[in-house]
């Protein structure tokens, strides 16, 4: 089957990507385990396979797909899952064959339609269909300032479109099937100022101010951000998380 359109802001640092980017609460994991009906899960654009990991640490047998060759080798390593590389639209499963499909911070990048129909084929009766995001950090004012200005003014004209649907919490993506009721989940870490700057270079929008620019963007606030974040070695960062679900 074609492929669709890939939109790949991550294969150009998919190593980075993997070692700065937080990591998912084990009640979403638990969550999705007590609410699928069965043991076998498809992660569609699994990236470096964070989720797909946590799903079969909880007892799934994954499936585990991107479009990004780059990512599937960076991909972490576990017995329970099976990577290959393969588009949203096309997973290669046979109809009905899954009881979970998991999408993490990278609904916004489909087709809509094409992907959810793919969803619904592959998915089993009763199978549950789950995608969540996380929206911007915080930490405290601030720390929170400096970020805030690369996020808006240096880098903003450089998010694509497709970020206003994380800003929006995936509401403004036209969802299949009534929802069921999800549990409120943030993402937590105690980072290190070093660990912080790490993750602000592996945005998006970073990366392509860097390829038009030739230059590094959080060089601009790096200095104001440390001076802010005090003599604390490490510091709480909280993510909010949104989860829809439905069920087929």
């Amino acid at each position: 089957m074609p492929m669709t359109t890939f939109h790949d802001h991550f294969s150009g640092h998919a190593a980075s990507y993997g070692a700065f980017r937080p990591t998912y609460p084990p009640a979403l994991f638990a969550w999705l385990a007590r609410e699928a009906p069965g043991r076998r899960a498809w992660d569609v654009a699994c990236g470096n396979g964070q989720a797909s990991v946590a799903l079969a640490e909880v007892g799934f047998a994954v499936t585990a797909t991107d479009a990004s060759a780059q990512q599937i080798a960076s991909a972490i390593a576990h017995p329970g899952v099976r990577y290959s590389v393969g588009d949203a639209t096309a997973s290669g499963l046979p109809d009905g064959s899954v009881h979970l499909v998991t999408v993490a911070q990278a609904l916004h990048w489909f087709d809509f339609a094409a992907f959810f129909a793919e969803a619904e084929r592959v998915l089993a009766s009763g199978g549950l269909l789950a995608a969540w995001c996380y929206e911007l950090f915080t930490i405290d004012p601030a720390v929170d300032a400096p970020m805030l200005v690369l996020y808006r003014d240096i880098v903003g004209a450089d998010w694509p479109p497709e970020r206003r649907h994380i800003e929006a919490g995936y509401r403004t993506i036209p969802w299949p099937r009534p929802e069921i009721e999800a549990p409120g989940i943030t993402m937590e870490a105690d980072w290190s100022v070093d660990q912080v700057l790490g993750y602000l270079r592996t945005w998006s929008a970073v990366r392509r101010y860097i390829a038009r620019e030739g230059r590094d963007p959080v060089d601009a606030i790096e200095v104001d951000l440390r001076l802010a974040w005090g003599p604390e070695a490490v510091r709480r960062v909280v993510w909010p998380v949104s989860l829809r679900a439905s069920r087929l």
